[in-house]
């Protein structure tokens, strides 16, 4: 028996995870959470090339979307924590697997033919 495959849901939900993942700092920001970086600065160090402004936009979106949780802590100065939510975790093994398959590319397309 033949598995029908709803095409329209498949692409809505591509759509989705492309838009998730879209842009150029996206994977880079939920990556370095996921590697321990926890203050804005370690963040923003542990990521070449991005802006102070760019990655606060990241954050505060990510934040929205119910990826990274920002806590406020009343010291003195006041510091600012951000680590991944449960739910942001869920898309490690994906960024796992693309760093996997970039390792492959990189080996395939640099293979003397």
């Amino acid at each position: 028996m033949a598995i029908t495959r709803n095409q329209e849901e498949e692409l809505k939900a591509l759509q989705d995870t492309l838009y998730f993942i879209g842009g150029k700092w996206r994977i880079p920001v939920i990556n370095s959470l996921c590697n321990g970086n926890r203050r804005f600065r370690e963040i923003e160090r542990s990521i070449p090339g991005i802006t102070t402004r760019m990655l606060s936009k990241e954050l505060k979106d990510m934040e929205l979307n119910k990826l990274v949780k920002r806590t406020v802590y009343a010291d003195t100065p006041v510091l600012v924590a951000y680590e991944p939510t449960a739910y942001c975790r869920t898309f490690g093994e994906i960024i796992q697997s693309m760093i996997n398959w970039g390792r492959k590319h990189r080996k395939t397309i640099l293979r003397k033919s």
